[in-house]
């Protein structure tokens, strides 16, 4: 009976690490194409804000419950909207500079 209880909890970390790949790194993609096109018009600030903080949550929850799909998935996510983040108020500080 153990035996099944441990294939179950390593199928739902199998399950917990596919999604955290998958949701993670679709934001590779847009990151990549920011950074070689440097167009970030299309971004809302706000939204991009709430969204950075929010997996900025998510990544210190990951890391009180000691979850690795949790800490990993948002460690990388929170980077990634960092970055593109950081692309679009610098965007928006140079068009209100002259």
């Amino acid at each position: 009976m153990e035996q099944m209880h441990g294939l179950a909890t390593m199928g739902l970390s199998l399950v917990g690490y596919a999604a955290a790949f998958l949701t993670t790194f679709s934001f590779v993609p847009q990151a990549w194409r920011i950074l070689q096109s440097r167009d970030v018009s299309a971004i809302s600030p706000v939204m991009y804000s709430l969204f950075t903080l929010g997996v900025f949550f998510w990544l210190l929850y990951g890391l009180f419950l000691h979850e690795w799909p949790i800490i990993l998935a948002n460690g990388v996510t929170f980077c990634l909207s960092t970055f593109i983040l950081f692309m679009r108020l610098n965007r928006a500080r140079k068009i209100i500079r002259p």
